[in-house]
């Protein structure tokens, strides 16, 4: 994490305008239908994108901005001003900042703490996701501050912010703030840096929304402790012809067929599933799991060896293995040959998820496999899979392993995350997680059994 004091002098103007000048930068793609900020305070949202806000909202683009804090944190030792009463003040200049660039909605406030955004992620991530689902079909861009930009708030908000869009497949930029304050060219990221060109008009805009946040830009007295945030060499950064924006880091991709090549070449069981007691105890604990005694259909992402397919197909009337190894699978056959109610499919989850409705569909030790929007993908194709009264199985190792994109419980607050899905089990140990997961309205095993109403 950068140090530094709001205080000093800063690195001036004429060094990021010189550094701008020598590069030709890309513009940043604003051809979509909506673009969301969330902002961690009052004001970053005026300062990183009020000209592309702007420019947005004259061309009828809808804008929607949701700010985490109410930045009552921005002058802990003021005399004049409770963190309440700045709290308030601070309110009411975002809302009119969002007036001055001709924003039609107002500013949605989460009214969580400065400072501490840090313990409420999920939060931030519930509301980000209720406006992604307001938005259905349109093509959304969300802005929000550089998770590098120094100031712990932004770094949260910028990680949930580049986390939840990648998990649903929308494109997300951020912006700088502090940066400009405390770094150098050296510190900029520019292989990702994307430029929007500010007219006349969204710069004007910007200077009458950044003036709305009085309580920033001037002293709140003449007392020592209501000193301006911002003072003139770092309102000079804001008053460019144009504004920059950062691309995420681009994302792990998901673990392919040839990674599991290599494995099953140089190993004959290359996870212990046959000779370690651990695996044999694991799946006995995933079968006592099980709801039910036994299933019409059953579907395997992701089979191995076959080693818990076996034990899958005594409860199933059918079953369906799917892997992307051909070693893995040949094994498999081998294992299960002259069961004739298990059918084994070659393809790469979740891109190629088989068709069909299942009874239960079994995620074991594979979604940390998949990166970016593929476990949203797989999790979504996995629920949807399920019949009305169908069960869905996840069980996973929970320590990190450094070729794997996720951890198992990544994979399982995903899961949790999900609306479709009620969760009607789950076991946790030091070393793995195993849930159980239904539709909406599923019954207890006692319920089901008669034993309770």
């Amino acid at each position: 994490m950068v140090s530094f004091d709001h205080r000093d002098p800063g690195t001036d103007e004429s060094v990021w305008t010189t550094a701008l000048e020598a590069r030709d930068l890309p513009s940043a793609d604003l051809d979509v239908d909506r673009v969301i900020v969330v902002a961690a305070h009052p004001d970053d949202e005026s300062l990183g994108a009020a000209g592309l806000l702007a420019g947005a909202t004259a061309r009828g683009i809808r804008v929607e901005i949701m700010i985490v804090t109410d930045g009552e944190g921005s002058h802990p030792d003021s005399p004049t001003h409770s963190p309440a009463t700045l709290g308030l003040v601070r309110r009411r200049e975002a809302a009119a900042a969002v007036q001055a660039l001709g924003v039609a909605h107002a500013p949605r406030f989460l009214g969580l703490p400065d400072g501490g955004t840090d313990a409420h992620r999920d939060d931030i991530a519930a509301a980000l996701h209720e406006r992604l689902d307001d938005a259905g079909d349109d093509r959304v861009l969300v802005l929000s501050p550089w998770c590098g930009d120094g100031h712990r708030d932004h770094r949260v908000v910028g990680e949930v912010v580049e986390e939840v869009c990648a998990r649903r497949g929308v494109r997300s930029r951020a912006f700088p703030i502090w940066l400009w304050h405390w770094g150098s060219p050296g510190d900029v990221p520019w292989d990702r840096a994307e430029r929007v060109a500010l007219d006349d008009a969204a710069r004007d805009a910007k200077a009458r929304a950044l003036r709305a946040h009085e309580s920033q830009l001037s002293a709140l007295s003449a007392a020592l402790g209501d000193e301006p945030m911002i003072h003139a060499r770092m309102h000079a950064h804001f008053r460019r012809g144009e504004e920059v924006f950062f691309a995420p880091e681009p994302a792990a991709a998901s673990v392919g067929r040839e990674y599991f090549d290599d494995m099953y070449a140089r190993h004959e069981d290359p996870w212990g599933f046959d000779s370690r007691w651990y695996e044999e105890r694991k799946r006995a604990v995933l079968l006592a799991a099980l709801p039910r005694r036994a299933y019409r259909s059953t579907l395997e992402a992701g089979c191995s060896t076959g080693a818990l397919t076996a034990q899958l197909a005594d409860r199933s009337d059918r079953v369906l293995a799917v892997d992307l190894a051909p070693a893995a699978l040949d094994r498999a056959r081998t294992r299960l040959a002259g069961r004739e109610n298990v059918e084994f499919r070659l393809a790469t989850l979740p891109a190629a998820w088989p068709k069909g409705v299942f009874e239960l569909v079994v995620l074991s030790e594979v979604a940390y496999y998949w990166a970016g929007a593929d476990l949203d993908r797989g999790l979504a194709a996995a629920a949807a899979s399920l019949s009305v009264d169908g069960h869905l199985v996840a069980c996973h190792w929970r320590h990190p392993v450094a070729e794997y994109p996720r951890t198992g419980d990544e994979v399982h607050d995903a899961l949790a995350a999900r609306p479709d899905l009620v969760r009607l089990a789950r076991h946790e140990e030091q070393d793995f997680v195993l849930e159980v997961y239904a539709h909406l309205g599923a019954r207890s095993v006692a319920a089901e059994s008669g034993l309770v109403p």
